[in-house]
């Protein structure tokens, strides 16, 4: 029986969660702050954890590492308001398995809730794909699409990227492919591979935003039995278990600047050292890495290694965010349809008319990751062949008039089931945060930074284009 840890500052929420995943035959634990799952996790070991993103003592943003410094293999699934799909993406970022949108139904959990535990099960055993013989291997958190087949954009833009794919990809040459999390850049690596030379040969994507300070030279080099407390036999590390084939290092700009000088090694001398290891070994595997900042800003800033950047910018991809590439998002709202189809076993054929408007002009703030959960849950919630307003969340159907009525309430939002509530008072607690704090926010770091948008946007930890657009929606910012 799998064993859920469930971390949430609210009683009704914990006691509502505890009886319905106890009746789907899952064991239960449930606390309500960080600092007490911590001192829960010492001594007992999840399946998964099950947190809300704002605790009374922390976010899950800090309390992710202390979940995957003590059990690297237990999934986590967040709760969060759709306002707050940023941070959602952010914990997606840290190695969370999935998230999952208040108001909370049901059906939604359970199936968020085993899907993170199959990807958790099987999240570094091998599974072909890309050709015969061929291999994937993942770590750290899930990725759009990697388990999903290639979908090919309808969009100018994305006909562009395919185009130095097949330029590049016959080469040896190593890529750093730039875009917003979300924006689908594991799966231009695997296409790179695909149309490589190395096809047949093994593909391992590195989540390195999931990786501990102190466990990512065992990820990435290995380590030798005894190494360190803990390292009870011999471990071949992603890079050796690469070899040959394609190594993808995504949001290589969180290792820390003791593994960029391993790195950097690795790609002068093709050699690696496990760790605790004496002999060196030969490796031949190419490197693709993608970051959602620029690596020449962040060597500028003295938080990259300037020589590791030039070796790794042979070549680069920019993927643009969904937003600005229009003629893909209802080509992709129709292939995650399909597949949420087969999931649930049902029939839902397509999305009415105002629907399609609505997703075509949403700003997809978490690009296909957001844009794939609310097609699964607006298919989840549809009661008829084709997805109604009905079905989408509060935010993204009334998101052009909370541009200009940012007092306007989610609790005229109607669902097609009910969610999980305690009344009246509790489903007051489940509102998204207001679009109004969202620009008060901006507006503060706006202040903070002297009105220069590129240092507001490092405070906001965005990159500019992202806070440009954001501005955009309010009439009040001057551009």
């Amino acid at each position: 029986m799998h064993r859920i840890l469930i971390v949430d500052d609210d009683n009704d929420i914990r006691t509502l969660l505890t009886r319905f995943l106890s009746k789907n035959n899952y064991e239960t634990a449930n606390v309500r702050s960080g600092a007490t799952a911590i001192e829960w996790m010492r001594n007992d070991t999840p399946d998964l954890v099950l947190c809300d993103f704002r605790l009374e003592d922390m976010t899950a943003t800090e309390l992710l590492p202390r979940i995957r410094e003590m059990h690297p293999g237990a999934a986590v699934i967040v709760i969060t308001g759709y306002s707050d799909v940023k941070d959602a993406v952010d914990v997606i970022k840290l190695g969370a398995h999935d998230y999952v949108t208040k108001p909370l139904f049901p059906d939604e959990i359970l199936m968020t809730i085993r899907q993170a535990l199959a990807k958790a099960g099987h999240a570094a055993e091998p599974a072909a794909e890309g050709g015969a013989g061929s291999r994937t291997v993942r770590h750290g958190a899930s990725k759009e699409l990697s388990e999903q087949g290639f979908l090919a954009g309808n969009s100018a833009q994305f006909g562009t990227i395919m185009k130095q794919v097949d330029l590049v990809a016959p080469t040896n040459f190593s890529v750093i492919i730039y875009g917003e999390s979300g924006s689908g850049k594991e799966v231009i690596a695997r296409q790179i591979h695909v149309k490589s030379s190395r096809v047949d040969r093994p593909f391992v994507a590195i989540d390195c935003g999931a990786l501990s300070r102190e466990l990512a030279g065992s990820e990435l080099f290995g380590h030798e039995k005894g190494a360190f407390t803990g390292a009870i036999a011999q471990k071949k590390g992603s890079l050796e278990m690469a070899d040959t084939g394609t190594i993808f290092l995504d949001e290589i700009g969180n290792l820390s600047y003791d593994i960029q000088v391993s790195l950097l090694r690795v790609v002068q001398e093709r050699k690696i050292r496990r760790v605790g290891g004496t002999k060196d070994i030969d490796i031949d595997v190419r490197i693709i890495i993608a970051s959602n900042e620029r690596l020449w800003d962040l060597a500028r800033a003295g938080k990259f290694r300037e020589d590791l950047y030039h070796r790794f910018n042979e070549f680069s991809i920019d993927v643009p965010p969904l937003r600005d590439r229009k003629k893909d998002i209802m080509l992709f709202a129709h292939h995650f349809l399909q597949l949420t189809n087969a999931e649930l076993g049902k029939d839902v054929q397509g999305f009415e008319p105002e629907v399609k408007e609505i997703l075509e002009n949403y700003v997809w703030y978490g690009n296909l990751r957001e844009l794939r959960n609310v097609i699964k849950r607006a298919t989840l919630l549809a009661d008829g062949q084709f997805i109604g307003v009905r079905s989408l969340p509060f935010e993204i159907a009334n998101y052009s008039r909370l541009q200009f009525d940012p007092t306007a309430s989610a609790d005229s939002s109607a669902g097609g089931r009910e969610p999980i509530s305690a009344g009246a008072s509790f489903a007051g607690k489940l509102k998204a945060a207001n679009v109004d704090a969202e620009y008060n926010v901006i507006l503060e770091a706006l202040k903070k930074a002297g009105y220069n948008k590129s240092k507001a946007a490092r405070l906001l930890n965005v990159d500019r284009k992202t806070l440009y657009n954001k501005m955009k929606q309010f009439k009040e910012f001057d551009l």
